[in-house]
């Protein structure tokens, strides 16, 4: 069976266990509104045999746990073609073509780190290693881009950015877009010094052009200078 049947054949539901850190987070938004109004949302488009990616909207929250966030990378809404989506903003499961914007991601690492790019798209070693590969709205339809965006995901997922802000321990957070650097007012509220770097999407479409492009931003040297400067070890090597 290959990834495109797995993954539109695999989603049943949310499984809303996640981590001590991050699972009182997860049980407010789903005892308000905004959290009913996705379960209702998902429920009915189930019921309705439309295919929602991916199979594991949270596992960014079970990779990467709370206290382990070094960097946070935000990201939009999960891809939306069969076998792409694995829950991890940006990242693919091995074997999927990389997309555009992950093609220039990898261009980036190549330039600002000397580094061969990646046999694949699959970036688990980073949220292994702390990276919290983010989508602001955690599921789509097939085909649909931004489906489920402002139906009330952004609410938990804006909970979780300021959670990692309010922790003291130091933090990047790479804000590549409009979308993303909309979220730096979360970081700043938190007064604890984190770090935060903007330049433009990694799209095609503008990962070239100003005022910052993506490509020569120098955003994984950045990172990894500033947390090394505050004791904290982060390496950005793909197998």
């Amino acid at each position: 069976m290959g990834p495109a049947m797995t993954d539109a054949a695999s989603f049943t539901g949310v499984d809303w266990q996640v981590g001590d850190g991050w699972q009182p987070l997860v049980d407010a938004w789903r005892a308000a509104a905004d959290g009913r109004r996705v379960e209702a949302l998902l429920k009915a488009r189930l019921a309705d045999d439309a295919v929602i990616y991916p199979p594991d909207p949270l596992r960014a929250l079970r990779l990467t746990p709370l206290a382990s966030v070094k960097v946070v990378i935000v990201g939009q809404d999960p891809y939306h073609g069969p076998g792409q989506a694995e829950g991890l903003a940006f990242s693919v499961p091995v074997g999927v073509k990389l997309p555009p914007s992950l093609r220039n991601i990898f261009k980036e690492l190549q330039r600002d780190l000397g580094q061969q790019p990646a046999m694949s798209g699959h970036l688990v070693d980073w949220a292994r290693r702390g990276v919290l590969l983010l989508n602001t709205s955690l599921t789509v339809e097939d085909g649909a881009a931004a489906s489920h965006a402002k139906k009330g995901w952004e609410s938990l997922t804006d909970s979780l950015i300021a959670a990692t802000a309010r922790d003291p321990a130091p933090k990047v957070y790479l804000l590549w877009g409009a979308h993303a650097q909309a979220k730096a007012p979360l970081v700043e509220a938190a007064g604890q010094g984190h770090l935060v770097l903007q330049a433009n999407h990694p799209s095609p479409l503008s990962a070239t052009r100003g005022p910052v492009p993506f490509i020569g931003c120098g955003h994984f040297s950045a990172a990894r200078a500033w947390l090394k400067g505050k004791g904290v070890e982060m390496a950005w090597a793909l197998d």
